[in-house]
């Protein structure tokens, strides 16, 4: 089934309209921690010591060259990610029906100096847009590179410090997920918050965004505290939190399955009663059936996109390739169906910076996004609430970024 990626808003009237990829939005989000459902099946650092393998074949057969940079090779499951993701790119060619566009898949086995080798061979070889790299210090290496060479940059890490003009993320930052919550939680009339965050680089770009997001809107935090996953140290920041508990309105928790039902736990046998408050996650708690089976988060709020995108999207992978893609393989579909409608539609101007970072956005397998200016990336994003019967809606992600509030 071939989809479509459109461009939304005005400026789809303004211009001849952009085809690709499927419809709907998609399930859980990325996220720099370990403890991500989206991350889980793979480090977000490359492992020491590895070294690029001989470069991989090409894609496609169109004129346009666009260089796809991804570990291959790596061990573990970075390498595995890196397949998936390789897989996903072809399946978006295939379902395009034959783009102009020729795809130099490069291998950088998971290392700065692997992706450096492959930017440099790519550019060499007429790549107009590198799609990649995953790992955060490739990203800022080849866009050193590929900025000397006039190029832009579409690459897949959830650091929000490696994106720059030029270079950027097509991936789920988590600070996304902290507006959207904050956002739907202020325009039901929440304004007190408490918030017990994981002792993780995680943890620290959340807490800024929580800090930024709620001030902006007019609330406040009446208690924060940082947490490590040892369950002793947890004793201290969940005895402020509870001491604070019954001067807010909503509880605020940013960590994955593994953790946030014994935090809640442990907040209830501090004599909390949790069904008080309204609890408040990101997309770390994602369809996970570990947070729906913990009756203490029935009722939660995250924010993800809707699962159905993704459903869709790995149904028609595992029919071609006899096996379930790993999350993040949604991301090279989107990429590559973004390029393969701009070179279809744009014109000489399809990489320029005016059409990347339209303000209308674009619409793919995870629901709608934009790059802003900065090279980070917005995206459209639902609210879901916790059920022993999986999530549910409460608020659907939105149609345009004009809507998104």
């Amino acid at each position: 089934m071939s989809g479509e990626l459109r461009e939304t808003g005005s400026a789809a009237t303004r211009r001849a309209s952009v085809a690709a990829l499927v419809a709907v939005a998609a399930a859980a989000l990325a996220a720099c921690s370990s403890t991500s459902s989206y991350f889980s099946s793979f480090p977000t650092t490359p492992a020491p010591g590895a070294q690029p393998a001989q470069p991989a074949a090409t894609l496609g057969t169109g004129q346009v060259k666009a260089a796809l940079i991804l570990p291959l090779s790596a061990p573990g499951n970075a390498g595995i990610a890196g397949q998936a993701m390789r897989n996903a790119a072809d399946m978006a060619l295939a379902e395009f029906n034959a783009p102009n566009v020729q795809l130099l898949v490069k291998d950088d086995a998971g290392s700065a100096e692997g992706a450096r080798q492959a930017a440099q061979q790519a550019l060499n070889e007429g790549a107009e847009i590198i799609l990649g790299p995953l790992f955060a210090q490739s990203v800022t290496v080849v866009g050193q590179i590929a900025r000397g060479r006039n190029v832009p940059v579409i690459a897949f890490s959830t650091d929000a410090n490696v994106a720059s003009p030029g270079v950027y993320l097509l991936s789920f930052l988590p600070e996304t997920d902290v507006q959207r919550i904050v956002q739907y939680s202020s325009s039901v009339g929440k304004r007190s918050y408490l918030a017990l965050i994981p002792d993780n680089p995680y943890g620290t770009v959340v807490e800024a965004a929580f800090r930024q997001d709620v001030g902006r809107r007019g609330g406040r935090i009446v208690a924060l505290e940082r947490y490590s996953h040892d369950k002793a140290a947890m004793a201290g920041p969940i005895k402020n939190v509870a001491g604070a508990a019954a001067h807010a309105e909503a509880l605020f928790i940013p960590d994955g399955s593994d953790a946030v039902p014994d935090v809640v736990q442990q907040l209830v046998g501090a004599g909390v009663n949790i069904k008080r408050l309204q609890l408040l996650g990101t997309g770390l708690w994602g369809d996970d059936p570990r947070i729906n089976a913990t009756p203490a988060l029935d009722g939660g709020w995250y924010a993800a996109p809707d699962a159905a995108g993704y459903r869709n999207f790995a149904n028609r992978y595992a029919a071609r390739f006899k096996q379930q893609p790993v999350r993040t393989a949604t991301l090279a579909y989107d990429a590559v169906a973004l390029i393969a409608a701009l070179v279809k539609t744009q014109g000489p101007q399809r990489f320029s910076p005016e059409v990347l970072t339209n303000p209308s956005g674009f619409s793919g397998i995870d629901g709608l996004f934009r790059f802003r200016p900065d090279g980070t990336t917005e995206r459209g994003l639902a609210v879901l609430r916790v059920t022993p019967a999986g999530p549910q809606v409460v608020a659907p992600a939105p149609r345009s970024f004009g809507a998104s509030g």
